[in-house]
């Protein structure tokens, strides 16, 4: 599985463990239709949930004239994605973490996703 793919794979199980309260197990399970057996994308949804309440910390404190819990689940997903990448698999560029998340948002999201993320993550590493 590319890298790429594994990300997909990471917001779709994420996305749905953020929306309807499922163990990870189950997400994986509905989104691939077989157990976990690709390491990046492990490392992406395990990494992000072990995480998470630094993840979101982090988040929040970029957020300019808005509020960590007015978040869309997609943008909200995305920047998780892309915040745990930043801080915890620092062999991937800064560049490559950040375009794919801008991608990755306007597949799942609105015109505006994609900006909004780009925005967030932009403010995330100037810091």
């Amino acid at each position: 599985m590319k890298r790429r793919t594994a990300r997909e794979t990471a917001f779709q199980v994420l996305f749905q463990m953020d929306m309807n309260d499922i163990q990870p197990q189950e997400a994986v399970e509905n989104v691939l239709g077989e157990p976990l057996e690709n390491a990046f994308l492990a490392s992406l949804i395990n990494g992000v949930l072990e995480h998470k309440d630094a993840i979101d910390a982090k988040i929040a404190d970029h957020l300019e004239n808005w509020s960590f819990d007015r978040l869309a689940s997609v943008e909200k997903t995305a920047l998780r994605i892309a915040v745990y990448e930043l801080l915890y698999h620092t062999d991937v560029p800064q560049g490559v973490v950040i375009n794919e998340a801008i991608e990755i948002s306007n597949l799942f999201g609105d015109e505006k996703s994609g900006k909004f993320v780009n925005g967030v993550l932009s403010r995330i590493i100037k810091n």
